[in-house]
């Protein structure tokens, strides 16, 4: 318990008398800031709150600040802030706030030269250089206006991305960045900038290079560049430390995730005795990012005895969703401030100041993880919230930063198409999304139902346009066709795909014709991993469409994230029982066994075992010989034998070869997991699919080897 000492302050102030405050460590970080003011608990962060209102409840948090409180209230008032710099909130209708709230933290703060400083975790947009400079102007002017040290930016903030080619192609992009570079530099003061800028250098033998570089400004001019290589023919001074003073304090700028070492940072604490360490980044969102990203900063910073201000850029670029949560350690490796996740936000911290400032949470669950898994598990729970958060603001700003409004898609009462409309209702609005039920004469009635259920309780708009007929018509100019070709090329399947794959296609002819009749509009391909790596997923069909929302979780996650969706959305259970408790099938043939529409484990094999070969694929890089050693989760609860097991593992390996080519034509999608298919984290020719996933056996080398110089003896 702790009393606080309130002679100072007015009798109103005094309300709880407790504030637990936990030793801050890691990931675990479920601390309660009780705080002993009344004035505290009324929130000022309401947009239609009456300005004298706000400034009364505004002028009592001030009144009553202690030490206990400080950040507490700084965050409030930033938050205040935050609304106007992200266009929230109507500056011209509540301009007297913004200026009451700077006009506080300036208060609050005091003179410069403490260590207070501005986390800018923005959203850039790629290759727009003048909207990310004039984004950057707002939050500068802000952090001038309220006093505070320096303001520290993501990387390549002015161009958004490391665009390597783009850049190489279209050189008046970086020109363009280091221009308004400049402009932006003549527009600074006392509070020093640190923003990252793409900058093009002439080497020696005449090339351009390019650099993914980090400016110090202030008083008007460039005071301090850092850069490391942005393209391949650039040279790295990676090693480089940079020690810079801001405010009469010395501070380490470490730029990008490579130069984050315990031997770079002790070796910098060794020779030039930082008194803090600043490491600028854009890191995605990717399962075990955030448990690694926490360990290597707390250890650094702990090793080094020196604290780290860690700066990450939030939004989303095509296959890369980021994660924000820019944060402070002490020197003692905790976790004493973190920014918002997955937000764009002005946050003031202190990395000078041993007292703990505001911790905003991560994605439902995250904390309680503390390490990666090293065996494969389906208790995915605590990792749920962040799949859920990466891939809604992936959908969000893949539309917004393409100037699409809304999303048309298939809803065929299944599993995949259910979490896809989801996603989509949350990312850009349930007005926005148009589910289209398009039954064929094998779908059943229970997924027709399934389809309206879902579309009623996302309140999405829903209809329905039978295909019957439409592959009819296909059969018949088709089959006619067939039939004369087979006379010329023989060689025709017994069975085929064909009557399947009309089915898909002619439902995707539909999404196609309503994004091409109505504007700003895509079609959502909801294939998900599992069926990709099995392609068991029909080009131009269920593949077709403008993004993939669902292409890097796999099919035993997406159930999970189904339940956990019913639960944690503020609208509780809009996936009907029926679609998570029926299972997956693309309901195009019937099974001949059964009499009813395939199921889809039925046709490969159980998806826990299929999800653990994907897993071990991307985690271990085990190849077939491994797999067939290994114990699968699978086994331990079911029975299987060598053969089966065999028998699956071959049938793996042979889909995944020949579904190469399909990873190509992958509309963009969201990488969630540690290591993906998607073209943006993993690249493999196509034209390589007679690899050979299990070790060859001696004998049958030498007697390959034998069979092929046969004729030559």
């Amino acid at each position: 318990m702790k009393i606080f000492d309130v002679s100072s302050y007015g009798a109103n102030c005094l309300s709880v008398v407790r504030v637990n405050k936990p030793k801050i460590n890691s990931l675990n970080t479920n601390r309660t800031d009780t705080v002993a003011f009344k004035a505290v608990n009324k929130s000022m962060v309401i947009e239609n709150l009456p300005i004298e209102k706000f400034k009364k409840i505004a002028s009592e948090k001030i009144r009553c600040l202690s030490p206990e409180n400080k950040y507490l209230v700084i965050s409030e008032f930033t938050e205040v802030i935050d609304k106007f710099l992200q266009n929230k909130w109507d500056i011209k209708a509540n301009a007297d706030k913004y200026k009451f709230a700077v006009n506080s933290l300036r208060e609050i703060i005091g003179e410069r030269g403490n260590g207070n400083f501005a986390i800018a975790q923005i959203n850039p947009n790629a290759g727009d250089v003048e909207s990310n400079a004039l984004k950057a102007i707002k939050y500068i002017k802000t952090a001038e206006s309220i006093g505070l040290d320096a303001i520290v930016f993501p990387e390549l903030t002015l161009m958004g991305v490391p665009m390597r080619d783009t850049v190489d192609r279209h050189s008046i992009i970086a020109e363009e960045n280091l221009s308004w570079l400049n402009k932006i530099a003549k527009n600074t003061q006392n509070t020093k900038v640190l923003i990252g800028f793409a900058e093009p250098v002439v080497s020696e033998s005449g090339e351009k290079e390019y650099y993914n570089s980090f400016a110090t400004l202030a008083d008007g001019k460039i005071l301090d560049i850092r850069r490391i290589p942005l393209t391949s023919r650039a040279s790295s001074n990676e090693g480089e430390i940079n020690t810079i003073d801001i405010q009469g304090h010395s501070y380490s700028i470490i730029l990008g995730k490579n130069t984050i070492s315990a031997q770079n940072i002790l070796k910098e604490r060794i020779n030039k005795k930082p008194e803090a360490i600043i490491n600028v980044m854009s890191s995605p969102s990717k399962f075990g990012n955030e448990q690694k990203r926490d360990a290597t900063l707390s250890k650094v910073s702990k090793d080094a005895e020196t604290p780290i201000l860690y700066v990450n850029q939030a939004g989303a670029l095509d296959e890369y969703s980021y994660d924000g949560a820019s944060r402070v350690y002490n020197s003692g490796g905790e976790l004493v401030s973190r920014a918002k996740s997955f937000d764009e936000q002005f946050m003031i911290v202190n990395p000078l100041n041993k007292e703990i400032g505001k911790i905003y949470p991560l994605s439902k669950g995250l904390e309680k993880v503390s390490e990666v898994n090293t065996e494969f598990s389906l208790d995915y729970e605590n990792d749920l919230g962040r799949i859920y958060d990466t891939i809604v603001q992936g959908v969000k700003d893949y539309f917004q930063k393409n100037n699409l409004k809304k999303a048309v898609l298939g809803l065929s009462g299944g599993l995949d198409s259910t979490i896809s409309a989801v996603i989509l209702a949350d990312a850009i609005g349930a007005e926005n999304v148009y589910g289209i039920s398009m039954p064929s004469k094998i779908t059943s009635e229970e997924s027709r139902n399934d389809a309206r259920i879902l579309a009623d309780n996302l309140g999405i708009h829903f209809d329905e346009i039978p295909i019957k007929d439409s592959v009819t018509s296909f059969n018949d100019k088709l089959l006619p066709l067939f039939n004369r070709m087979e006379k010329v090329w023989g060689n025709r399947y017994k069975e085929s795909f064909v009557q399947d794959n009309l089915q898909a296609r002619s439902r995707a002819t539909v999404l196609w014709g309503i994004s091409n009749a109505f504007g700003n509009t895509i079609p959502i391909a909801t294939s998900d991993k599992s069926e990709l790596y099995m392609g068991y997923a029909t080009i131009n069909g269920d593949m077709s469409g403008g993004f993939a929302p669902l292409a890097d979780v796999t099919k035993t996650k997406l159930f999970a994230l189904a339940k956990w969706m019913n639960e944690n959305r503020e609208v509780k259970n809009a996936i009907p029982q029926s679609v998570i408790a029926k299972p997956p099938g693309a309901e195009l043939a019937i099974d001949v066994k059964t009499g009813k529409p395939l199921i889809a484990e039925d046709a490969l094999m159980p998806y826990e075992f299929m999800d653990e070969v994907i897993w071990r694929i991307e985690n271990k890089n085990e190849n077939y010989d491994d797999m067939i050693e290994s114990v699968f989760l699978y086994e331990k609860t079911h029975n299987l034998s060598k053969e089966q097991k065999a028998e699956w593992l071959n049938k793996f390996f042979k889909r995944m070869s020949s579904a190469l080519y399909k990873w190509v034509l992958l509309p963009p999608s969201v990488v969630v997991d540690a290591h993906s298919i998607n073209r943006k984290d993993y690249v493999q020719p196509v034209m390589s699919n007679h690899i050979k996933y299990s070790r060859s056996i001696e004998q049958e080398m030498n007697d390959k080897i034998a069979k092929t110089i046969d004729f030559m003896i």
